[in-house]
């Protein structure tokens, strides 16, 4: 099934976040559905560094071919800012495609691409600041004439509740609706009530992204919901159905890891001629 075609259906899908392809088969093996390949994870892990517009759009793209090689999940892979304007992010859009499978490999593509300036920051970072609305709108645009395949979703993301107010944000993402974007992304809603009134704006007009967060506001390192939308009450319930399901899959998880753990090596000091020796 397409990626397109399930966001299509009314209950949600949990994409865990996933870092290189080794974290991707785990999410695969645990029988989650689809993955989300945070840059703020690539530039944790290899980077080392904080998300703040430092990820390259060559090292997104080595990291999600690595990733398809092993996995045939959809993969929902964070474009930043697109890499720059609206001719940077057409190239973003090819190189893409061409690592995540597009045109029938692999098992599906959307690209998210949001209204930051460069260098971009962490979505649930202080100081953002965004470029104006019609040039993110001429972004997508330029994303959707460069697809291969129809069959990429173009995940259109505004920063803008942080910066300029939920009312804002709102205007923007119908905006990013209007331009083309299949999928939209508010990001760092803040409380149910701003999400009640996103879901409700856009109720059974397009999917939305909504990322999971600790309650000290840091990201969940990518852990991102995609849900279809639906009236508000049938919404949340596909959220509690969601979380609970992923709650039982790492739940499955650890109790398979506990089985197979073997016993951990023991130091055991002996004369200070023989030193430290390992025993089981």
């Amino acid at each position: 099934m397409s990626l397109k075609s399930r966001l299509a259906q009314q209950s949600i899908l949990v994409a865990p976040g996933v870092f290189d392809a080794w974290s991707a088969l785990l999410a695969e093996r645990a029988g989650f559905e689809a993955v989300y390949l945070s840059g703020a994870s690539i530039a944790y892990t290899r980077l080392g560094r904080p998300d703040i517009g430092l990820v390259s759009v060559t090292e997104v793209a080595d990291t999600l071919g690595c990733i398809r090689e092993r996995v045939s999940l959809p993969v929902i892979v964070d474009a930043d800012t697109g890499f720059g304007n609206a001719l940077n992010v057409r190239r973003t859009v090819t190189l893409l495609e061409r690592s995540g499978g597009a045109n029938g490999a692999g098992g599906g593509l959307a690209i998210q691409i949001e209204d930051q300036t460069s260098p971009k920051r962490c979505g649930h970072l202080d100081g953002k600041t965004l470029i104006p609305a019609v040039e993110m709108a001429g972004k997508i645009r330029a994303a959707l004439d460069a697809r291969a395949s129809s069959d990429t979703l173009i995940v259109a993301r505004t920063d803008a509740v942080a910066v300029e107010g939920l009312e804002s944000a709102l205007e923007r993402a119908e905006r990013y609706l209007e331009a083309g974007a299949d999928v939209l992304f508010i990001e760092a809603l803040r409380s149910p009530e701003q999400m009640s009134q996103a879901t409700a704006k856009f109720a059974g007009r397009a999917p939305l992204l909504a990322d999971l967060l600790s309650p000290s506001r840091r990201r969940c390192l990518g852990a991102l919901l995609a849900c279809h939308l639906r009236p508000s009450e049938q919404h949340q319930d596909a959220i509690g159905g969601g979380i609970e399901r992923s709650h039982h899959l790492r739940h499955e998880s650890g109790q398979r890891k506990e089985q197979h753990q073997q016993p951990k090596p023991q130091l055991r000091r002996q004369s200070h001629e023989e030193g430290l020796h390992l025993r089981r």
